[in-house]
């Protein structure tokens, strides 16, 4: 028996709200990267999936679910199946993991900065985590092998970890706030390395494009680029308020003699504004670009403009595709 819901037509393939718009997006991805999503149990996940698929197969809806609960299922779907081959993804490596783990791993990169070890563990620790969000969110539905995916992940975190103890050199001799914001400075340089590298196989192969029907046109390496452009320049953002932040507050709190006469409450402290700065820079930060990203037509390599006109009875003005996150 079907819902009554079914009649108004809800496209659940689209986010509730307008992805035209910033204010859109972000609502979008407050609702889908929210911390809570991770203490979702399997069960409620496995329910969620099935509600969309049935809904998608016209199946419409259980008696008595309303339209609000249905969005709430698609959210749920959203927050932990990959868009493109519908994988249920590794729990750290969702987008609603980032607040908790980036807390913890910015917290001791911000707070253990000086020595040389330390530097190298945490930044291991964060490019390694990198590596693996960046991995789970890549788009496509290419599939890489263990030794691609070794070797990405290798080159991510030693550029990543060569840079930050480059960066850390140079400003040893710098004021001690300068000295704080290197982590940020070693991230922002870290991602554009580490995103490219565990997404090679999207700039080696092409990511796939899809007409407004949302038929699959074929792979291009042009769309990738523009993807893992946008989701670097995203992450570098996301990263900004809490590392720079709170640096800024430390600094600040030492200066006035706070933590020195608590120095129990440098850790505690830097984890509260880490996590207030997280809780809003995810989702703001997301949504500066759409997830399902547009291409002109155009701007297409021309072997894949040659082979769409050959398929398809209209040539599409632009094409879409999924950019990660």
């Amino acid at each position: 028996m079907v819902s009554n819901t079914q009649a108004i037509g809800i496209n659940i393939d689209q986010p509730r709200y307008d992805q035209n718009t910033y204010v859109g997006r972000a609502k979008h991805f407050f609702l889908t990267t929210n911390p809570l999503n991770i203490f979702v149990s399997n069960e409620q996940l496995e329910d969620a999936r099935t509600i969309v698929q049935k809904y998608r197969h016209g199946e419409g809806l259980p008696v008595g679910m309303t339209e609000d609960q249905l969005w709430k299922a698609k959210n749920l779907y959203d927050s932990a199946f990959h868009p493109d081959t519908g994988d249920k993804m590794n729990i750290i490596g969702r987008m609603s993991a980032q607040v908790p783990m980036n807390m913890i791993i910015t917290g001791g990169m911000i707070t253990f900065y000086r020595s040389i070890p330390a530097v190298v563990f945490w930044q291991w620790l964060n490019q390694s985590f990198n590596a693996l969000v960046n991995y789970t969110n890549r788009s496509g539905d290419l599939a890489q092998s263990d030794t691609q995916i070794l070797t990405s992940y290798i080159s991510a975190t030693g550029g990543a970890v060569g840079t930050a103890l480059g960066l850390n050199m140079l400003t040893k001799k710098m004021p001690k706030l300068v000295g704080r914001l290197v982590p940020f400075v070693a991230v922002a340089a870290a991602n554009c390395i580490n995103i490219p590298m565990m997404r090679a196989q999207e700039l080696k192969e092409g990511t796939p494009v899809y007409d407004e029907d949302n038929n699959k046109l074929g792979y291009s390496k042009v769309a990738a680029k523009n993807g893992i452009i946008q989701v670097t320049c995203s992450r570098i953002f996301m990263a900004l308020p809490g590392m720079v932040v709170t640096p800024i507050v430390m600094n600040s709190l030492e200066k006035k003699g706070l933590l020195r006469r608590h120095p129990w409450m440098v850790l505690p402290t830097s984890l509260g504004a880490l996590g207030l700065c997280l809780t809003f820079a995810t989702p703001l930060a997301c949504a500066f670009f759409k997830q399902k990203a547009s291409i002109s037509f155009d701007q297409l390599e021309p072997e894949l403009k040659e082979s769409i006109k050959k398929q398809s009875k209209k040539i599409p003005t632009e094409v879409f595709f999924n950019k990660g996150l």
